[in-house]
């Protein structure tokens, strides 16, 4: 097989990337302070009309008049519903993405690569579990590049891609694995789980860990 160039390994996220890294919703340029107490005004407001009637029923219409600008605004500001309601994960996101560059171990730097993996899926299928009802509203609309992966997505693909090839697998086996348990955190599939079919947090943790602990092996009986 030939050896990967430069270009098929995918990059790491490292603490310098992540303040470029877009994640729900998030401008690309600076917003000015009266913008930024806007934007704030429109996603407390968002809050607020979830919490009476729920992120389903959601609308712009609703939003702009609990926060007292025009539809106009919101729709400026957002684009759409669904880039709304990832725009209400983007701090959770952001807090989890410093956990994991750095805050303590076994989450943050400094625990063995299956302990990192253990107490990623953990962290990832509770906030899953939190926001269960907004992030299955915002996966019914078009929000998010349109060309592939959201932000936040490739930034987990890229983590556990880390971790696996510090484990000892090979670049390309680590992507591979890295996208196979990515596949297990997929938010529509945990809600599944949990609301469907009656498994608890508890379980769906013992059976990441067992995922975890199979991927980290193979790698060990390769060598």
């Amino acid at each position: 097989m030939a050896s990967p160039t430069s270009s098929d390994r995918p990059e790491i996220i490292t603490p310098s990337a992540l303040p470029q890294l877009p994640v729900a919703g998030a401008e690309q340029a600076p917003l000015r302070a009266d913008a930024l107490r806007n934007r704030e005004r429109v996603l407390c407001a968002a809050r607020r009309v979830i919490e009476t009637v729920g992120a389903d029923n959601l609308t712009m219409e609703a939003v702009a008049a609990e926060a007292g600008v025009g539809k106009g605004t919101v729709f400026r500001r957002f684009g759409d519903r669904s880039s709304l309601l990832l725009a209400l994960l983007d701090a959770e996101e952001r807090d989890l993405q410093n956990a994991l560059l750095h805050g303590p171990p076994p989450l943050g730097p400094g625990a063995a690569p299956l302990d990192r993996l253990i107490a990623y899926g953990d962290a990832r299928l509770e906030h899953i579990e939190r926001h269960s009802e907004v992030l299955a509203a915002a996966a019914t609309g078009s929000a998010g590049p349109q060309d592939g992966e959201h932000p936040a997505q490739r930034a987990s693909r890229m983590h556990l891609w880390h971790l696996l090839t510090a484990a000892g697998h090979t670049p390309e086996m680590a992507a591979v694995l890295a996208s196979a348990l990515l596949g297990f955190l997929c938010a529509a599939k945990v809600q599944t789980l949990i609301v469907d079919d009656g498994h608890s947090h508890e379980t769906l943790v013992a059976a990441w860990t067992a995922l975890a602990q199979g991927a980290v092996s193979a790698a060990r009986s390769s060598d």
